[in-house]
């Protein structure tokens, strides 16, 4: 199977979640975003993969966010897809794309369905066990 997470290095939950995948005997294609954002039309495949809006996406801690005024209704999907391909830090991360679908992985553990063979436990970087069984959403 293919796996592909579009990781920022930076982030607890995106490092958690590449760990989850190594651990499950996976060795994804790995997207550093920040250093190589994704087009306008891959990052529009993936908010229809995940079947969220591309408010749903957004970022808000430790991204220009409310200097930006995003939280305003007044954005359109296509307005809010600008700004996060101006700033790509405003696109929420981990996002994991397997055969099994594509999600946004936050908490970490989210990515356990969409593997082959996922890992069983696991403990998080903060020390956090995560126990898992085949049919848990």
């Amino acid at each position: 199977m293919t796996v592909t997470i579009y990781h920022n290095p930076a982030c607890g939950t995106s490092r958690n979640t590449l760990a989850m995948i190594r651990a499950s005997g996976e060795e994804p294609v790995v997207v550093e975003y920040l250093r190589t954002p994704p087009s306008r039309q891959r990052l529009l495949e993936l908010i229809a993969a995940m079947g969220i809006s591309a408010r749903d996406l957004l970022r808000e801690k430790g991204t220009p966010y409310a200097d930006l005024g995003l939280s305003d209704p007044k954005w359109s999907d296509d307005e809010l897809i600008d700004f996060m391909l101006a700033h790509p830090i405003l696109i929420n991360r981990p996002i994991v794309e397997t055969l099994k679908g594509t999600k946004l992985c936050r908490p970490s553990e989210a990515v356990l369905p969409l593997l082959d063979n996922p890992v069983r436990e696991f403990v998080k970087e903060d020390g956090e066990k995560v126990a898992y069984t085949a049919g848990q959403a």
